[in-house]
C-alpha cells in the first residue's frame, strides 16, 4: 500500500472531519424538517392575514444561511463549522428582505399644518 494512502487512512484529522460531516448531515435533516414547518406556517399566516409574517421571513433567511454554511462545510468549500460550533447566522440588517417595503407613516396633523405654513 502506498505510504501516502496509508497516512491518509490513519489520519485522525480526516476521521474527525467525517464525524463532523455525519453530525451536520443529521443537522441538515432537522433543518429540512423545520423549513417545511416554516413554509407551511408562513403560507397559512399569509392566507389568513393577507401578508406574510416578517419574523418568520427573517428566521427563514437565517435558516437558509445556516443550510448554506452546512453545505459548504460538507462539500469541503469551507473548513468553518456552522452552528452549534459557531454563532447562528444573523439576518442582513443593511437591506430590507426581498419583497419588504418600508412604509412611510403619516405626519401628525399639527406637523402638517406647520409644514404647510412653511411652504406658503
Amino acid at each position: 500500500m502506498d505510504n501516502q494512502l496509508k497516512s491518509n487512512l490513519t489520519s485522525s484529522k480526516h476521521w474527525l472531519r467525517f464525524l463532523y460531516m455525519v453530525f451536520f448531515i443529521v443537522c441538515l435533516s432537522a433543518a429540512r424538517f423545520v423549513m417545511w414547518i416554516l413554509v407551511c406556517l408562513q403560507f397559512f399566516v399569509a392566507l389568513v392575514n393577507g401578508v406574510d409574517n416578517p419574523n418568520l421571513r427573517r428566521f427563514g433567511e437565517t435558516l437558509c444561511e445556516y443550510i448554506y454554511q452546512a453545505l459548504r462545510f460538507l462539500t469541503y468549500n469551507s473548513d468553518e463549522k456552522p452552528f452549534p460550533f459557531a454563532d447562528w447566522p444573523q439576518p442582513k440588517e443593511d437591506q430590507p428582505l426581498e419583497g419588504e417595503v418600508e412604509v412611510a407613516r403619516p405626519e401628525p396633523a399639527e406637523d402638517r399644518a406647520n409644514n404647510e405654513d412653511d411652504v406658503k
